[in-house]
Protein backbone atom coordinates (compact mmCIF):
# COMPACT_ATOMS: atom_id res chain seq x y z
CA UNK A 1 0.00 0.00 0.00
CA UNK A 2 1.60 3.54 -1.15
CA UNK A 3 0.65 6.93 0.92
CA UNK A 4 1.37 10.08 -1.10
CA UNK A 5 2.11 12.64 0.82
CA UNK A 6 0.49 16.07 -1.45
CA UNK A 7 0.57 18.60 1.91
CA UNK A 8 2.73 18.76 5.04
CA UNK A 9 2.43 22.11 5.66
CA UNK A 10 0.22 23.69 9.38
CA UNK A 11 -1.98 26.73 8.65
CA UNK A 12 -0.80 27.95 5.28
CA UNK A 13 0.72 26.58 2.11
CA UNK A 14 4.61 27.84 1.59
CA UNK A 15 6.85 28.12 -1.39
CA UNK A 16 7.43 24.11 -0.75
CA UNK A 17 4.66 22.70 1.54
CA UNK A 18 0.85 22.67 0.35
CA UNK A 19 -1.57 22.30 3.36
CA UNK A 20 -3.12 19.03 4.33
CA UNK A 21 -4.28 16.13 2.52
CA UNK A 22 -2.77 12.55 1.79
CA UNK A 23 -4.14 9.91 -0.64
CA UNK A 24 -4.01 6.08 -0.55
CA UNK A 25 -4.45 5.91 -4.58
CA UNK A 26 -4.91 1.89 -4.64
CA UNK A 27 -7.87 2.14 -2.39
CA UNK A 28 -9.41 5.73 -3.38
CA UNK A 29 -9.17 7.20 0.06
CA UNK A 30 -7.95 10.95 0.52
CA UNK A 31 -7.30 12.32 4.38
CA UNK A 32 -8.05 16.05 4.90
CA UNK A 33 -8.65 18.38 1.90
CA UNK A 34 -6.35 21.20 2.18
CA UNK A 35 -4.66 23.01 -0.57
CA UNK A 36 -2.76 20.27 -1.48
CA UNK A 37 -5.72 18.74 -2.62
CA UNK A 38 -5.06 19.72 -6.34
CA UNK A 39 -2.74 16.95 -6.82
CA UNK A 40 -5.16 14.13 -6.09
CA UNK A 41 -6.22 14.48 -10.19
CA UNK A 42 -3.01 13.09 -11.64
CA UNK A 43 -3.61 10.10 -8.90
CA UNK A 44 -6.73 9.04 -9.42
CA UNK A 45 -6.47 4.95 -9.73
CA UNK A 46 -10.39 3.87 -8.55
CA UNK A 47 -13.81 4.87 -9.69
CA UNK A 48 -14.61 6.28 -6.65
CA UNK A 49 -12.95 8.67 -3.84
CA UNK A 50 -13.78 8.75 -0.03
CA UNK A 51 -12.76 11.74 1.69
CA UNK A 52 -11.91 11.55 4.98
CA UNK A 53 -12.07 14.85 7.15
CA UNK A 54 -10.36 15.36 10.18
CA UNK A 55 -12.16 19.10 10.47
CA UNK A 56 -13.39 21.51 8.63
CA UNK A 57 -10.39 24.72 9.78
CA UNK A 58 -9.98 25.94 6.12
CA UNK A 59 -5.96 24.17 5.77
CA UNK A 60 -7.73 21.15 5.86
CA UNK A 61 -11.05 21.81 3.97
CA UNK A 62 -10.17 24.88 1.43
CA UNK A 63 -9.11 21.72 -1.63
CA UNK A 64 -12.96 20.51 -1.49
CA UNK A 65 -13.87 23.50 -3.84
CA UNK A 66 -11.35 21.53 -6.20
CA UNK A 67 -13.38 18.20 -6.51
CA UNK A 68 -14.57 20.28 -9.71
CA UNK A 69 -11.87 19.96 -11.39
CA UNK A 70 -10.08 16.66 -10.05
CA UNK A 71 -13.50 14.91 -11.56
CA UNK A 72 -12.57 17.34 -14.87
CA UNK A 73 -12.16 14.05 -17.96
CA UNK A 74 -11.59 11.52 -15.07
CA UNK A 75 -14.06 8.75 -14.64
CA UNK A 76 -14.66 9.61 -11.57
CA UNK A 77 -18.31 7.89 -10.27
CA UNK A 78 -18.67 9.14 -7.09
CA UNK A 79 -17.06 11.35 -4.05
CA UNK A 80 -18.01 10.85 -1.07
CA UNK A 81 -16.95 13.69 1.84
CA UNK A 82 -17.39 11.74 4.90
CA UNK A 83 -17.04 14.31 8.56
CA UNK A 84 -18.68 15.25 11.62
CA UNK A 85 -21.73 16.04 10.88
CA UNK A 86 -21.29 19.63 12.05
CA UNK A 87 -18.69 19.95 10.48
CA UNK A 88 -20.20 18.70 6.72
CA UNK A 89 -22.97 21.45 7.24
CA UNK A 90 -20.41 24.29 8.13
CA UNK A 91 -18.84 23.65 5.02
CA UNK A 92 -22.13 23.58 2.67
CA UNK A 93 -23.35 26.62 4.39
CA UNK A 94 -20.38 28.21 4.11
CA UNK A 95 -17.65 27.51 2.33
CA UNK A 96 -20.21 26.19 -0.74
CA UNK A 97 -22.35 29.56 -0.36
CA UNK A 98 -22.78 31.36 -3.26
CA UNK A 99 -21.41 34.39 -2.75
CA UNK A 100 -18.09 32.03 -2.10
CA UNK A 101 -17.77 29.28 -4.40
CA UNK A 102 -20.52 29.56 -7.48
CA UNK A 103 -21.49 26.16 -8.08
CA UNK A 104 -22.61 23.25 -6.24
CA UNK A 105 -20.12 20.17 -6.11
CA UNK A 106 -20.93 16.66 -7.34
CA UNK A 107 -20.50 14.67 -4.25
CA UNK A 108 -22.59 12.94 -1.26
CA UNK A 109 -21.99 13.92 2.04
CA UNK A 110 -21.81 11.26 4.87
CA UNK A 111 -21.77 12.10 8.56
CA UNK A 112 -19.91 10.24 10.40
CA UNK A 113 -21.42 8.07 13.36
CA UNK A 114 -20.64 5.40 15.65
CA UNK A 115 -18.82 2.27 14.69
CA UNK A 116 -16.20 1.25 11.30
CA UNK A 117 -16.92 2.16 7.84
CA UNK A 118 -15.28 -0.39 5.25
CA UNK A 119 -13.91 1.63 2.11
CA UNK A 120 -11.09 0.68 -0.08
CA UNK A 121 -11.02 -3.06 1.37
CA UNK A 122 -9.80 -1.57 4.90
CA UNK A 123 -11.92 -1.68 7.79
CA UNK A 124 -12.41 2.57 8.79
CA UNK A 125 -12.78 4.14 12.47
CA UNK A 126 -12.58 7.24 13.81
CA UNK A 127 -12.10 8.91 17.04
CA UNK A 128 -11.74 12.69 18.96
CA UNK A 129 -8.82 14.60 19.36
CA UNK A 130 -8.18 17.68 21.45
CA UNK A 131 -8.59 20.90 19.29
CA UNK A 132 -10.24 24.09 19.32
CA UNK A 133 -13.27 23.38 17.33
CA UNK A 134 -13.36 19.75 17.66
CA UNK A 135 -11.28 17.31 15.36
CA UNK A 136 -11.21 13.87 14.54
CA UNK A 137 -8.27 10.89 13.84
CA UNK A 138 -8.62 7.84 11.54
CA UNK A 139 -7.09 4.64 11.98
CA UNK A 140 -7.35 2.09 8.81
CA UNK A 141 -6.71 -1.62 9.09
CA UNK A 142 -6.70 -3.52 6.06
CA UNK A 143 -5.98 -8.04 6.97
CA UNK A 144 -2.47 -7.21 6.14
CA UNK A 145 -1.68 -3.63 7.56
CA UNK A 146 -2.91 -0.64 9.36
CA UNK A 147 -2.16 3.25 9.72
CA UNK A 148 -3.67 6.05 11.91
CA UNK A 149 -3.89 9.42 11.04
CA UNK A 150 -4.00 11.89 13.71
CA UNK A 151 -3.58 15.49 13.06
CA UNK A 152 -4.28 18.89 15.04
CA UNK A 153 -4.06 17.88 18.50
CA UNK A 154 -1.68 17.99 21.21
CA UNK A 155 0.20 14.79 21.51
CA UNK A 156 0.63 13.87 25.55
CA UNK A 157 1.54 10.35 26.97
CA UNK A 158 -2.14 10.72 28.67
CA UNK A 159 -3.63 12.15 25.65
CA UNK A 160 -6.73 10.53 24.97
CA UNK A 161 -6.75 8.48 21.84
CA UNK A 162 -3.59 6.42 22.42
CA UNK A 163 -5.34 3.42 23.00
CA UNK A 164 -6.75 3.68 19.49
CA UNK A 165 -3.61 3.80 17.05
CA UNK A 166 -2.56 0.70 19.46
CA UNK A 167 0.45 -0.88 17.24
CA UNK A 168 -0.53 0.67 13.86
CA UNK A 169 2.18 -0.18 10.81
CA UNK A 170 2.30 3.37 10.17
CA UNK A 171 1.18 6.30 12.29
CA UNK A 172 1.22 9.80 10.76
CA UNK A 173 0.89 12.28 13.26
CA UNK A 174 1.19 16.40 13.28
CA UNK A 175 4.23 18.10 14.70
CA UNK A 176 3.91 21.69 14.25
CA UNK A 177 6.48 22.86 16.42
CA UNK A 178 10.08 22.04 17.63
CA UNK A 179 10.66 21.48 21.19
CA UNK A 180 10.59 24.88 22.93
CA UNK A 181 7.23 25.67 21.99
CA UNK A 182 5.01 23.45 23.81
CA UNK A 183 3.25 26.12 25.77
CA UNK A 184 2.25 27.52 22.40
CA UNK A 185 1.36 24.30 20.80
CA UNK A 186 -1.04 23.68 23.68
CA UNK A 187 -2.85 26.94 23.41
CA UNK A 188 -3.61 25.97 19.58
CA UNK A 189 -3.72 22.30 19.97
CA UNK A 190 -0.75 21.61 18.06
CA UNK A 191 2.23 19.21 18.75
CA UNK A 192 6.02 19.53 19.34
CA UNK A 193 8.52 16.88 18.32
CA UNK A 194 9.45 14.95 21.62
CA UNK A 195 5.50 14.26 22.93
CA UNK A 196 5.25 13.10 19.06
CA UNK A 197 7.92 10.40 19.50
CA UNK A 198 7.06 9.15 23.22
CA UNK A 199 3.02 8.44 21.58
CA UNK A 200 4.82 6.58 18.68
CA UNK A 201 7.05 4.67 21.31
CA UNK A 202 4.22 3.99 23.90
CA UNK A 203 1.59 2.75 20.97
CA UNK A 204 4.43 0.54 20.02
CA UNK A 205 3.96 2.24 15.92
CA UNK A 206 6.85 0.99 13.54
CA UNK A 207 6.90 3.79 11.38
CA UNK A 208 6.03 7.28 12.44
CA UNK A 209 5.61 10.44 9.57
CA UNK A 210 5.62 13.46 10.90
CA UNK A 211 3.63 16.49 9.15
CA UNK A 212 1.15 19.70 9.10
CA UNK A 213 4.88 21.19 9.71
CA UNK A 214 5.42 25.03 10.48
CA UNK A 215 4.47 27.08 8.07
CA UNK A 216 7.09 29.74 8.39
CA UNK A 217 9.73 27.39 8.50
CA UNK A 218 10.99 25.88 4.93
CA UNK A 219 13.86 24.14 6.07
CA UNK A 220 14.26 20.26 5.10
CA UNK A 221 14.07 19.96 9.10
CA UNK A 222 11.46 22.04 10.96
CA UNK A 223 10.76 19.77 13.34
CA UNK A 224 14.69 18.79 14.95
CA UNK A 225 14.29 14.92 13.67
CA UNK A 226 17.61 14.06 15.15
CA UNK A 227 15.94 14.62 18.46
CA UNK A 228 12.37 12.63 17.60
CA UNK A 229 14.74 9.50 16.58
CA UNK A 230 16.73 9.59 20.07
CA UNK A 231 13.29 8.15 21.21
CA UNK A 232 11.82 6.52 17.68
CA UNK A 233 14.28 5.71 15.93
CA UNK A 234 11.77 5.03 12.70
CA UNK A 235 10.52 9.00 13.01
CA UNK A 236 10.58 10.55 9.43
CA UNK A 237 9.74 14.21 8.28
CA UNK A 238 7.24 14.16 6.00
CA UNK A 239 7.59 16.55 2.40
CA UNK A 240 5.28 16.95 -0.38
CA UNK A 241 5.88 14.38 -2.95
CA UNK A 242 6.76 11.89 -0.81
CA UNK A 243 5.59 8.16 -1.27
CA UNK A 244 5.65 5.88 2.09
CA UNK A 245 5.00 2.07 1.68
CA UNK A 246 3.73 -0.17 4.15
Amino acid sequence: MKLLLFGTSGYHPSERRHTACFMLPEAGIVLDAGTGFFRVRQQVMTPTLDILLSHTHLDHSVGLTFILSTKWQKPIERITVHGQAEKLAAVREHLLDEHMFPAPLTCEWRALEEGPLTIGGARVTHFPVVHPGGCVGYRLDWPDRSMAYVTDTTAALDANYLDRIQGVDLLVHECNFRDGHEEWAEKTGHSSTTPVAQVAAKVGAKRLVLVHLDSLDETDDPVDIAVAREIFPAAEVGFDGMVVEF
